[in-house]
């Protein structure tokens, strides 16, 4: 499975840390942006992706959620098991 990006502010944001965590736990791999240190990240998840609070997960171009959503985790984490089945 190819890595998911995880769009943070940091080490202080507990919904951040969560799903992470929830990520790890999944056996999904996630690469960390920090929105607060890197403009152009943060100008992609509020202008192109439309949201206004972080964790910003994004699977691909159509595939992307945030806040803390572990039913999105499990949906993604049983696609990498069983690609065919997951919806």
């Amino acid at each position: 499975m190819e890595p998911v990006t995880v769009y943070t502010t940091g080490p202080s944001c507990v919904k951040c840390t969560m799903t992470k965590r929830m990520l790890d736990g999944a056996g999904i791999p996630f690469v960390e942006v920090n929105v607060r240190e890197n403009p152009a990240a943060y100008a992609y998840i509020t202008e192109e992706l439309g949201y206004s609070m972080a964790p910003v997960v994004v699977v691909d171009e159509q595939d992307h959620w945030c806040d803390v959503r572990p039913d999105q985790i499990d949906r993604i984490a049983k696609r990498a098991i069983l690609p065919s089945d997951a919806t």
